[in-house]
């Protein structure tokens, strides 16, 4: 089972983030996950994975998950193509359709329709990146991907439809919770739906985790929780907060719990700005 560490949310110097950002290509990690906000202080995700691509040699880089959604898809495409060839090739594109009213409110983006959009997304994506024209009377879109036909897709979500788009267009998909048993039916439910949709192989399943293994800040990371979901209603806006890992004891059986339930990779992600974090992960890699 593959360990991968997201960047936390809030990390406001950016001299900070570039270490954040070598530390983590630097350790035994296969993975640097972002989390996508609009309406909130956190720096763009693809613009910052851009940063990381540049500062990174080794490590992929993923986003955990962006919110497809509120995004141009031909725009979208572009980017995401151009963050592939700039990182030689290392981005899994983690998607989810959203659930924060207010982002969708300030991009002027369809809240009521965001998921049929989501469908439509991924199958014009990938008319892109597979160097198709655009219709009849406008050409390709590129550049083309590194990654053939085109990057990792991993769907985030925990209801049947997100399951079903799994095994209908993407590779794998996320389930993010500390919850063992919810990951365990969740990655169930995908394999069921993937064997039923005819697919060959396996879907890719990985685990998101938040953690908060703070030594000289005690209490920052549920602060940052808190404040970073106030915007849903109970118990949700509480939920994370409330279920943080905070001790490298609690890591390890999750860890290992996870691996029992066929996970292939965890993204662990820090919601305390600690950067000795990284070692302290890293060691139960």
């Amino acid at each position: 089972m593959k360990i991968g560490m997201g960047l936390p949310v809030l990390l406001h110097s950016t001299d900070y983030l570039f270490e954040w950002i070598k530390r983590i290509d630097s350790a035994p990690f296969s993975t640097l996950a972002i989390c996508d906000r609009i309406v909130y202080d956190n720096y763009d995700a693809l613009l910052t994975l851009a940063a990381a691509a540049a500062l990174s040699r080794r490590v992929r880089l993923m986003t955990d998950v962006l919110v497809t959604p509120l995004r141009n898809t031909a725009l979208l495409a572009k980017e995401i193509a151009t963050l592939d060839a700039l990182s030689g090739g290392r981005v899994t594109l983690g998607m989810g359709i959203g659930v924060r009213k207010d982002d969708f409110a300030v991009t002027d983006t369809s809240y009521k329709e965001r998921g049929k959009y989501h469908e439509n997304q991924i199958e014009q994506m990938k008319r892109i990146w597979s160097r198709q024209d655009w219709n009849n009377t406008i050409g390709p879109i590129g550049p083309a991907p590194i990654q053939k036909p085109g990057p990792e897709l991993i769907l985030g979500g925990f209801v049947p439809q997100v399951m079903q788009r799994v095994a209908r267009y993407a590779n794998g998909f996320v389930a993010a919770t500390n919850e063992i048993d919810r990951v365990s039916q969740a990655f169930r439910a995908v394999e069921h739906y993937w064997q039923e949709a005819g697919r060959t192989g396996k879907p890719r399943l990985l685990a998101q985790i938040d953690i908060a293994l703070e030594s000289h800040m005690p209490g920052q990371g549920r602060e940052n929780a808190l404040a970073y979901y106030k915007v849903l209603p109970p118990p949700y806006n509480t939920y994370k907060a409330a279920t943080l890992i905070t001790t490298e004891q609690q890591l390890r059986k999750v860890l290992n719990d996870l691996e029992q339930i066929g996970t292939d990779e965890v993204i662990c992600f820090p919601w305390s700005t600690e950067i000795e974090q990284i070692v302290r992960v890293a060691t139960l890699c």
